[in-house]
């Protein structure tokens, strides 16, 4: 048994299938073959023992459980997807088509794939590391079919009754008297003669009761019953326990015998919390070190997902990164009086349950048009809080500590401020930092290695110190004087009984600011001091303010930086 891990952990997610490309010639909807993809083998011990020494604690790994693609591995026992419910050649990584297998071109022989899986995760748990897997619990692949799944285990929707619209123990919702059509407007890499035929239609995985949804909507996927009747006020029927609950226990104990440390549920709030209350309990009885990540979007339902419904952590992105994205971009109406609002109004009482981040495969990178492309270094302000405000967790994407752009059109996405999930593809600046191999970032430009740099002060300074592990949290915005630039400055302590941290960030791109930080009566009695001194342990500031000074100037905080003083 593992011992227990501290809530201040540090996730490094990579989208998988693209981890591990070399290929810099590169063809616009390319297969995998043409393209490249990443093989389980990529995530070598030498790769590991790198983001280890990062300071990564933990791997997301997206993209993992075989899901539908436009590649055929017919051959291998994979049936062959239909083009037209594929998003891309490579298809998303949240449509699942076998929750017991994993991606056959992940693998260097696709017969032997699992193999090939188990022996990566023992070379993650060798090097001291974490593996966090996507659990996609509230909708499936349209042509859902596992090839792999334990004996005694029913396929979803066998046994449905298709001519009801709705009931408690079937898997899937239908609309009778309905055929599926493809929605309006895809443009599909892969011609095909055949149509695709599903009668009658099933609901889509976005809750859209249509039998022709429309190419925006979740259109490659069917929704999952968990014996919720929509279409009659939202009637429940969780006595007896529907069978989509009792299917998807048996995925989860699956995996979490094959040693999986985490789950990342996805669209977790889409789902009853009666049914996390019910399956949580019951694989922690099996593992109690797994955890639960929770990928939800109504602060509202926080409280409920944690203390009912048993989840570890849940995803802060209606809420902290909301507010620094508003101060990054230094929008009109940004003010950090909005990160005061996130742990008052959202996750003050839970504050170590709250998964942080500034990038995921969902956001826009920080380093786009429409993010922060003309400040980058607004990274520093940002990251420091999103590390340090409490002590829960926190995420980075692939290619985010080098200022990755993702400003490349691939095939299915078209947008040019995302890394794509669904093409055969790579990240640019990921390329240069693997280095053939070597991992360590020869080939990175000057400040995508001063990025990185700052990364890995971050994480170093977060591993080190006792009181952003554990510590408690002021906020010290309240008690500043009318002289304080209180919309662009943020104040704050983290602190044990031996260890008083004072943090103070700025995010004004332009302006340096004097630093007179007033610290209240009540945060040196819960401190438990009275007379102290500041001295600075810490500065966090961008290299164009580092090749202006030699030492940094405690009492002046530059453009887009962060102090760290120790309090004694």
């Amino acid at each position: 048994m593992k011992e227990k891990r501290s809530h201040k952990f540090i996730v490094y997610q990579m989208m998988f299938h693209l981890w591990g490309s070399t290929n810099t010639d590169l063809a616009f909807n390319g297969s995998c073959q043409r393209n490249g993809v990443t093989k389980f083998i990529d995530v070598s011990l030498n790769a590991l023992k790198a983001l280890a020494k990062k300071g990564f604690t933990h791997i997301y790994a997206t993209g993992i459980i075989e899901h539908a693609t436009m590649e055929d591995f017919s051959a291998y026992g994979s049936p062959l997807d239909h083009p037209s419910i594929v998003k891309g050649r490579a298809g998303s990584p949240f449509a699942i088509k076998d929750y017991y297998d994993v991606n056959p071109f992940l693998a260097t022989d696709p017969a032997k794939r699992m193999e090939e899986f188990e022996e990566m995760l023992e070379r993650i748990h060798a090097c001291g590391l974490y593996l966090i897997l996507d659990f996609v619990p509230n909708h499936l692949a349209r042509q859902y079919h596992s090839d792999k799944k334990p004996k005694g285990i029913i396929d979803f929707g066998v046994n449905d009754q298709t001519d009801k619209s709705f009931d408690p123990n079937n898997n899937f919702y239908y609309l009778p008297g309905t055929q599926f059509s493809v929605p309006d407007g895809l443009d599909i890499p892969i011609p095909y003669s055949i149509p695709y035929i599903e009668i009658p239609a099933k609901v889509s995985g976005n809750n859209v009761f249509s039998a022709q949804p429309s190419k925006d909507d979740w259109f490659e996927t069917v929704k999952l019953n968990y014996g919720i009747d929509f279409q009659h006020g939202e009637k429940t029927y969780f006595d007896p326990i529907p069978d989509t609950w009792l299917k998807l226990l048996d995925v989860l104990t699956y995996w979490t015998n094959k040693g999986i440390d985490s789950f990342r549920c996805d669209m977790a709030e889409m789902v009853p919390v009666e049914f996390w209350a019910y399956v949580i309990p019951k694989i922690k009885a099996i593992n109690p070190q797994v955890t639960f990540i929770a990928e939800i979007y109504q602060p509202y339902r926080y409280q409920d997902y944690i203390y009912r419904g048993g989840f570890d952590y849940l995803y802060d992105k209606v809420g902290l990164y909301d507010a620094l994205r508003r101060l990054m971009e230094e929008k009109p109406e940004a003010t950090v009086e909005d990160i005061t609002r996130v742990w008052q109004h959202e996750s003050g009482e839970f504050s170590e349950h709250m998964l942080r981040f500034l990038e995921n495969h969902d956001e826009t990178r920080i380093n786009s048009p429409g993010f922060a492309q003309h400040n980058l270094w607004s990274t520093i302000p940002a990251m420091v809080i999103t590390a340090c405000l409490h002590h829960g967790p926190i995420m980075t994407y692939m290619g985010q500590e080098f200022g990755e752009m993702a400003n490349e059109v691939e095939g299915f996405n078209l947008a040019q401020d995302r890394t794509t999930m669904f093409d055969f593809w790579r990240i640019e600046t990921h390329q240069r930092w693997m280095n053939q191999g070597q991992f360590d970032g020869a080939q990175l430009t000057k400040e995508e290695k001063q990025l990185d740099d700052f990364y890995v002060n971050l994480f170093q300074f977060v591993h080190t110190h006792p009181a952003i592990q554990e510590g408690h949290f002021f906020d010290l915005q309240y008690a500043q004087n009318e002289h304080y630039p209180k919309r662009k400055v943020y104040s704050f302590l983290r602190y044990t009984s031996k260890e008083k941290l004072l943090i103070v960030c700025n995010f004004d791109s332009q302006q340096y600011y004097s630093l007179d930080i007033q610290l209240p009566a009540l945060a040196k009695e819960m401190m438990k001091v009275s007379q102290f001194k500041l001295k600075l342990i810490q500065a966090f500031v961008p290299p164009a303010v580092n090749e202006h000074i030699q030492q940094a100037d405690e009492a002046m905080l530059p453009p887009n930086s962060a102090y760290v003083f120790m309090i004694s």
